[in-house]
Order: C-alpha cells, then structure tokens, then sequence
C-alpha cells in the first residue's frame, strides 16, 4: 500500500505546510506558560456535512453520508491513517457512490486502497457509502467500533473519509440514532444532541463517538468540565459508580495540578463494558475499556489504564513527536522519541494513583523500581538496542525488525524516565524532580513538535546538569543501564539474582520465547523468536522463518500456534519444519525452563544523612 500511495502522492500534491520556529534552549520554562490552541490557516469556503446512520435493523455496519458545499472541481476522497492503531477500516468499505447538486450521479474512481477521485463539476457534492464493521475477538478492542442494539462506538478514521486539501474545512456532523440513544463525544454538545460542529477535520478523526444507552456523570477540576460516559452489556453487573467515578477525577486533578493547566476546554471518557482494559487517547476525550465484572470487584480496577490514557492528554496529544501527522492517508513514518511519549506516560500513570493514594500494582516505589528493573533485564532487546531503535520499530514495522531480540519503548522510556528523575533529584539536592522537566516540555512544545534533542536540553535546563551520558548511552545508542550509578546519590543500590522461573503453584515455568504471525500473502506463518538465548534460537530457529509443521503436523494459523506451546511440558520434545532460504530444516526441540532476574533495591553502607532525605522524597514520589 505504501508504495502505490507514494505514488499518488507525486500525482496529486498535498499542500504545502509552514514549520514554526522551534524553541531553543534560551526559552524560560514556566509552569504558567500554557500552550494556546493550534491556530489554523484562514476558514475554507468549502464546508464538510457528514451525517452517520445506525439502522437497527442491519448492525453490521453504518451508512455515511459526506455533502461538501462549494467543492472545487474534481476532489479526492482518502481514509486517514492513524499514526499507532491504523485499523485499515477502507478495507471494509462499499457501495460508494456519489452525486452533483442536480442529483445526477458522477463517476468515482478509486486511485488505491486508500484513495478515490470524485469527477465533479465545482459546486456542491455528495457522497454516500456504507462501512462494514469486522466482528473482532471478545473482548474487543476499546478504540476500535462496534454496534450492539443498545449502543456502540462510531466516527473517527474507520467512519469517515475526508477531502483532501480540505483539511482545514469546518466540519459538521448530524447522527441518525434511534430515539433513545444518547451521544458521548469530545466535541461540544448535550448527549442528547444529534448535530455537532468540529473546527476541521481533525478535530473531527480525534473524536470518537461513544452512542447508546448509558450512564452519563460528571465533575469539575479547576473550573474545567469532565463528563463520564459508560455503555453497559445487557449482563452487566453492579459496581460501585460513585468510587468509580471518583477514581478518574483523582486523577485527572492530579495530572492538573502536575501540569497546572489542561490542553484543553473539557474532557470526556468513554467507558465500555465487553472491551478489554487499555484504550485510545484524544486530544480531549478517551475510549477505554472498563468490564463490569471487573468493576464490581474493585470500582478503580482499570485506573492504571485510565491514568495512563489520560496522561497522555498532555503527553503525546499536546507534547507531539516531531513524525506525528495530523491528517493523512500515508502510513505514518518512524517515531524516534515514543519511549519518551510511552515511558514518561507509564510512568505517570503509577505515580499519579501513588500521589492520590489509589492502589498500584507495586506496594512501594521501592518495590515498582525492582519490578520495572527485573523486567528490564528479561529482555536483552532493550540493552542491545537504542531507545530510539526501538521506539522507531514500535508501529507500522515488519515483525521481527529486531531479529530474535525484544524491546519495548514502554519499559525502556519507563526505565530512562525513572534515572532521568533520579539524576535530576541528585543534581538539584531534590529541589527539582522530573515533574519540572515534564512543565518544561509543555511550555515549550505544546504547540510545535518535539524532537529527543529538545528533551535533553529541556532535562539540562531544569536540572542546571549534564544529562548528555543517560542520552548518548541509552536515547542514542544501545547500552546495558548502569543504575547504581543513579541510585548511590540516594544511598541505594541495586542486587540482581538469576534463579529459574516458576509459576504460582511453584513448579518451573517452560521457555515460551517464541510464537507466528501471518504475513499477507504467504501460506506459511513465520517465527518470532524473542530471546537468542532460549531454547529454541539454541536449536536453530530465527526470526522469520517459515512454519511447515510441527511433529509432523501443518499449522495454519498463529492461534493453533499459541495453543500448541502452551500445552508444552519441561522435557516435552518437537520436532519442527521450517522454510530457510527455500529449503526445508528439521530442528529438534527439547522444552526446558529460563532464569529470569530478581532484583532488589538494598541500601549502601554508611549512607549519609543528605542520601537518606533525598531517598524519602523519591519514595514518598515527591
């Protein structure tokens, strides 16, 4: 797809856009600078009206319709590709038609798989087509639509096309709902409402539209409305709503109070019961799953999640690596700095339930370090690689772009992130913490993109220190973390053991290093292998190769794959067949166990009184 989309590019040429000046490391960091919004280029003439219809009877899908007034002669229509879920929801399009202002019919031609040419004469022109929404596991994806009879999730990228050179179009969009469905939406309105206005049409892909029957609460933080909106399953059980709702507004005033201000004029999450935990953020709304059952058992069950998306309101949404787009059909390029958007944004989400006294996953900070370094460790991927390899592979990369290694940008901007608040505790006898670096960074680029350069100098001017070694060893290049030498000014260091994993019961835990994915079409599925000290890299399996079959059997599918390993036993044997370089290889498998690390943070003898105060404020996440 990337190649034929490059080359409708050259074709039709997309507008030319204006860089604005870059901050520059003179620029005062202040929390009371607080970024305004983007400011556009002067209205269109042209006006984008979309209008989405649910049919009750048919929830296979949604019936759109796009009138643009005072089109230009021959548009082009595209599907926006989302710079991290790019769901490739043109695949499910059809019966696309369109039609002038006398009604008379005109022809579309389709240029790609993500492109269509209208051959209309200027002035007004509709049209109309239908998109098909897959039928995904359960439980589903949080960001990604459905429909049930008494609700769904609908509107951004999978439900609207957009006119190309029309970014910047004021954009309405009228739903045809059945009576008793409300609205909930980022864009401004009741939930009752059945029309509503976007600035333009990004606005318009950033704002997902949670329909249905559902619950509906709010609340208020520094002046600046939250709305709640949850969709229930017709056996949902009952939580507790109030604990519930309490939870998210304990964080989002401690994200506020953190930042001093909010990118935006209000809120809205988007809960739903049948999706799993995790979701999508918005410039000011989130869709995250939140099941019931869950629910009832501990009504702020999901607030890491929660937490995590939120943060990334200010991380991401606003604080934007330099790659990210904002419309556009083309598959998004390689993102350097997600272990700064990622990392920083795990982190915040842990120490955002700390400072409101919600549970965490970890007892202590103490203990979330140790936990967050053993992980770290497993992976030899993220000693081997960059922060910035890595980040780079994250999205839209060929499985396997680091051969038979892992990294994650998650946990390796977690890990970075925790020594960078560490270096700029100790350089600063605790007067400043990471919190300033992340004011810092949304002073100065909440309204032009960020670069890692601009971390590092925003990191060097909180701290008044050298943050050059943690960037050139880590940011820049891959290295093993050396983190004793950021835990001695706090008077701790850290001791690593390696015994063999086991499970919960206690018995030894089989080396599952490895599983299949498909590539499109080939027959065959191809290998990932994650670890070249496992056992089956040992036996001679790699990263892409291709799977025949396994004691002798086919295997079609990744899910025959997964089910295959884990009925493996400790001292089970395989014999696999693979595909290299054309030819056929029998490798020989005996399953056996792995070591994994145990860490554990211990003090240093004779620490001193001036370590052991700056220890306490790191742990009590001041």
């Amino acid at each position: 797809m990337l190649k034929s989309a490059l080359l409708i590019v050259s074709l039709f040429a997309m507008p030319s856009v204006v860089v604005p000046r870059m901050p520059s490391a003179a620029d005062p960091i202040s929390a009371s600078m607080v970024p305004a919004s983007i400011v556009l280029s002067a209205p269109s003439p042209v006006q984008l009206e979309y209008t989405l219809r649910v049919d009750l009877a048919d929830l296979s899908g949604i019936f759109v319709q796009l009138r643009v007034r005072n089109a230009p002669a021959s548009i082009q229509l595209a599907a926006h590709a989302h710079p991290e879920y790019d769901d490739k929801y043109w695949r499910y399009l059809s019966d696309m038609r369109a039609t002038g202002a006398n009604g008379a019919d005109i022809s579309v031609v389709a240029h790609d798989s993500v492109l269509w040419r209208v051959n209309n004469v200027a002035g007004d022109v509709t049209i109309r087509y239908r998109v098909r929404f897959p039928k995904d596991e359960s439980p589903r994806g949080a960001w990604k639509p459905f429909l049930a009879p008494t609700g769904g999730l609908v509107g951004g990228p999978h439900s609207f096309l957009y006119v190309i050179g029309q970014e910047t179009a004021p954009v309405t969009v009228t739903l045809d709902l059945p009576k008793s469905w409300h609205v909930g939406t980022g864009l401004s309105g009741k939930s009752t409402s059945r029309a509503f206005n976007a600035p333009n049409v990004h606005t318009l892909m950033e704002s997902p539209m949670l329909v249905g029957i559902m619950s509906e609460w709010s609340f208020r933080v520094k002046n600046i409305p939250h709305r709640v909106f949850y969709w229930r399953l017709p056996n949902a059980i009952a939580f507790d709503t109030v604990r519930f709702v309490a939870g998210l507004e304990k964080v989002a005033t401690g994200a506020i109070n953190l930042f001093g201000s909010a990118p935006y004029a209000d809120f809205t999450f988007l809960m739903q019961d049948g999706a799993y935990d995790g979701g999508l953020e918005h410039p000011n709304s989130v869709t995250l799953g939140a099941q019931s059952a869950d629910l009832a058992k501990d009504p702020n069950t999901n607030l890491y999640d929660s937490a995590h998306e939120f943060f990334h309101t200010w991380n991401l949404m606003a604080i934007k690596p330099v790659e990210y787009r904002e419309m556009d059909y083309r598959v998004q390029p390689p993102v350097a700095s997600l272990w700064f958007s990622e990392g920083l944004t795990m982190f915040y989400a842990d120490l955002l339930l700390r400072r409101a006294s919600l549970s965490t996953y970890d007892s202590t900070r103490v203990a979330h370090l140790e936990q967050l370094i053993s992980r770290y460790l497993s992976m030899p991927g993220n000693a081997r690689y960059s922060a910035e390899a890595v980040s780079r592979v994250e999205y839209n990369a060929p499985a396997g772009a680091l051969g038979d290694y892992t990294a994650s940008p998650h946990l390796q901007g977690e890990v970075i992130g925790s020594m960078i608040d560490l270096r700029v505790r100790s350089a600063t006898n605790g007067k400043r913490t990471i919190d300033d670096v992340m004011r810092g960074m949304f002073a100065r680029f909440g309204k032009v993109k960020f670069t890692n350069a601009d971390v590092e100098r925003t990191t060097q001017d909180v701290c008044g220190c050298s943050v050059r070694n943690i960037f050139d060893k880590y940011v820049r290049h891959g290295n093993a973390m050396d983190f004793n030498s950021y835990l001695a000014p706090f008077g701790l260091r850290t001791n690593v053991t390696w015994a063999p994993a086991t499970g919960n019961d206690g018995r030894l835990r089989a080396d599952l290093s490895i599983w299949a994915f498909d590539v499109a079409n080939e027959k065959l599925l191809r290998l990932r292998v994650s670890n070249p000290a496992g056992i089956w890299a040992k036996a001679g399996l790699h990263t892409n190769d291709q799977l025949q079959s396994v004691n002798g059997k086919p295997v079609a599918t990744w899910q025959a794959f997964r089910q295959i390993l884990t009925q493996l036993k400790i001292g089970d044997s395989l014999n696999i067949v693979v595909i290299k370089a054309g030819k056929p290889f029998t490798v020989h498998v005996v399953v056996a166990g792995f070591s994994q690390p145990q860490v554990r943070l211990t003090a240093i003898p004779g620490a001193t009184a001036s370590q052991k105060q700056l220890q306490a404020a790191w742990v009590r996440g001041q």
